[in-house]
């Protein structure tokens, strides 16, 4: 009985963490996407839904209610086509976009910031205990069907183009591209347009 009370208070916690780091996520959303114009909007978004199941099976998942924390996966997989493990890490102010396809390992962590891009993987190299899916840091662009493998780290600010597959560290600030992807440019050299990496991410 102590044990589910400790259970339950956890869980009351995390609940109460889910309700303002999901207020950061439409935020962010919000500010990013202009033709969020009703609040109704969300309802109907399937990026931001599909997040808002996983901060929800995460928070059960931590709390120590595993089933549950699975059943809300499993839904979020039928609903959304969406893969997000509950063990994962995303902190507040992501923002995935169509959500379609996206899906992010267990051991994944994801910096405030990130916009996820439909088709994204965030996955392993091989089966194996411990840290074995990527660390995205803040303020990254993911984009559509970019695939990244393996405990590698991506450095706040990096951007990862369309359908690339990473597979090494990426600096912060980085723009990189390809199969396997490669560095095209430090985006702290001012010389690049945003059209040309909307392109990259859109392609």
């Amino acid at each position: 009985m102590r044990i589910l009370l400790k259970d339950l208070r956890r869980l009351a916690s995390e609940l109460a963490i889910v309700h303002r780091t999901l207020k950061k996520d439409r935020q962010m959303l919000k500010r990013l996407d202009s033709s969020l114009e009703k609040n109704y909007q969300f309802l109907f978004h399937a990026g931001y839904q599909s997040l808002k199941l996983y901060r929800f099976s995460h928070a059960f998942y931590v709390s120590g209610f595993k089933f549950l924390a699975y059943l809300l996966y499993h839904i979020n997989r039928i609903l959304h086509a969406v893969d997000i493990h509950p063990a994962a890490v995303i902190e507040p102010g992501v923002v995935i976009d169509h959500g379609a396809g996206v899906v992010i390992g267990s051991t994944a962590y994801i910096g405030e910031g990130t916009i996820i891009y439909h088709g994204v993987t965030l996955g392993a190299r091989r089966f194996s205990s411990g840290k074995r899916h990527p660390t995205i840091g803040r303020n990254v662009i993911l984009g559509a069907g970019a695939k990244v493998l393996g405990p590698i780290h991506v450095g706040d600010g990096a951007r990862v183009g369309a359908n690339a597959v990473v597979l090494e560290d990426v600096p912060p600030n980085a723009t990189v591209v390809g199969i396997p992807a490669e560095v095209r440019r430090n985006s702290n050299q001012q010389t690049e347009s945003i059209k040309i990496f909307t392109d990259i991410c859109h392609s």
